[in-house]
């Protein structure tokens, strides 16, 4: 244990740190530093280090090591990958660890294109037949707003291109993972477990067919039924359902990262003889800090339209089904309930995990950092906590689309707020509106209305008109009537 008490010599600190060569590092075990925390658990349960080889060259890595598993990440979101690749997104080429680029005149691009054309035709078809029947639509206003959910459902058509415009910072998004996992291994002295690949199997396998359920029985509720016309909706919300579950396995790998992290810190402090230690663990931080920033800028684009395209649906679906509620649950209420939940349920776990994500990484590392004890800890230790306390005050961690907006839960609270504020709009409007029903009927009322007042006024001038005749002739009467009883006096 002398050696592993010995100080490290300080080396600059970069924000985008490299992983060591274990070859270089000279290390007692392939891949593992001989301050890492991995080493000193082996070396107290008598493990003896294997005999270095001398036939290897400089050029070995960490992932030559059989105890090493390379490309963890990638391989416990491969089911969903792979899903999005059928379905023409993702078209990055991945030759091995940390080699994943996009190329144009690769076979998954050209594969991507073609599936592309192919379905903007398709769209084409079906947006022009759902275009004629809104034309020919001559009933209520809500009837119209139930008939434009059919023609906003093609619009993630337009994610595929601008999935082919990012592909390139996720291809790099991809690699940086990779570097994260050979520095996590040089210096934790394991492979990083995630264990996310039941369930992102689970996922790839449900979450369709859950998609076109629910896609037929919208169909089925709310217009008639044409398989023909059904395809190409069921393709394009298991796009979005399919990035949503992505997104969510990504956060997800974050948030896991970040708590093994602060665990294998915390015990990490029981083993404090060198400061470089916390100076490593302060790497593997900002590297992580990194990803989490680098996630959202990958994909900003994509998920803004995302999120912009659900606000649109969720607040359709919702008036269309308050709209209609007034008549009484019908069975087209049913496909808007469906439509309405589903969607508010993908928008809510793309801004729930992306906070648990940005939470786990800065916040509850913070708290870990902040329970060190530091009175038995020496000079140098010390110095490392506060930098490292300090980098996580400076560095953010919150996943941002691109400067747009953060993506967490104060982004699904604004889009409620707003979604409510236009839906109170939007009914305000409905009940300005008069129904033909009513406008008859108002009619009729008015006219009557307006002939009994006229008779009214008829008969009371017809009334006043007598009256006065009759006071008249009685006025006439009792003056003439003095003239002819005056009594007559006698002369003189």
């Amino acid at each position: 244990m002398a050696n592993y008490y010995r100080r490290k010599k300080p080396d600059a600190v970069f924000l985008n740190a490299k992983p060591l060569n274990s070859a270089n590092a000279q290390a007692y075990l392939y891949g593992v530093r001989k301050y890492s925390i991995g080493l000193a658990e082996r070396l107290d349960a008598d493990y003896e280090a294997p005999p270095m080889d001398r036939k290897k060259t400089s050029d070995s890595t960490a992932s030559n090591n059989p105890e090493f598993i390379p490309s963890v990440f990638y391989r416990n979101i491969s089911p969903v990958n792979w899903f999005l690749r059928i379905i023409g997104v993702l078209p990055i080429v991945r030759r091995g660890p940390a080699r994943a680029k996009f190329e144009m005149n690769s076979a998954p691009f050209i594969y991507s294109v073609v599936f592309f054309v192919l379905l903007a035709c398709y769209v084409g078809y079906v947006a022009n037949n759902r275009i004629h029947i809104v034309r020919s639509l001559s009933g209520p206003f809500e009837e119209a707003v139930i008939a434009y959910l059919f023609l906003v459902n093609i619009l993630p058509i337009m994610i595929i291109p601008i999935l082919w415009w990012e592909a390139r910072k996720i291809a790099r998004l991809f690699n940086d993972w990779d570097d994260f996992e050979v520095l996590y291994y040089q210096i934790s002295g394991h492979s990083l477990p995630l264990n996310l690949r039941q369930k992102a199997v689970y996922i790839a396998v449900v979450l369709p067919i859950l998609s076109v359920l629910s896609v037929v029985i919208t169909h089925v509720t709310m217009s008639d039924l044409n398989i023909n016309q059904v395809v190409p909706y069921c393709i394009l919300d298991n796009l979005t359902a399919m990035l949503g579950a992505w997104w969510f396995l990504i956060c997800e790998a974050m948030s896991n990262t970040a708590h093994l992290l602060a665990e294998r810190f915390q015990k990490a402090l029981k083993h404090i003889g060198p400061a470089a230690m916390v100076a490593d663990y302060r790497v593997l931080w900002l590297r992580l800090s990194k990803l989490t920033r680098d996630t959202g800028n990958a994909m900003c684009y994509t998920f803004v339209f995302m999120s912009l395209y659900l606000f649109f649906i969720i607040t359709l679906s919702i008036y269309g089904l308050m709209s209609q509620l007034s008549e009484g649950f019908g069975i087209k209420d049913i496909g808007l309930t469906i439509t309405a939940l589903w969607n508010i349920g993908l928008l809510f776990y793309i801004c729930d995990e992306a906070h648990y994500a940005s939470v786990n990484v800065r916040t509850n590392f913070q708290k870990k950092l902040l329970m060190v004890e530091l009175n038995w800890m020496n000079s140098d230790a010390q110095t490392e906590i506060n930098m490292f306390l300090r980098a996580t005050e400076m560095n953010p961690s919150t996943i941002n689309c691109g400067g747009f907006f953060d993506v967490n839960r104060s982004l699904f609270k604004g889009l409620i707020t707003t979604m409510v504020t236009y839906l109170v709009v939007l009914l305000q409007f409905q009940i300005s509106i008069p129904t033909d029903k009513g406008d008859s009927e108002g009619s009729n009322n008015i006219t009557v209305v307006d002939l009994l007042m006229d008779s009214l006024d008829n008969d009371m001038t017809l009334m006043g008109s007598s009256t006065t005749r009759s006071t008249t002739i009685g006025t006439s009467r009792t003056t003439m009537a003095p003239s002819i009883n005056k009594p007559k006096g006698r002369k003189g």
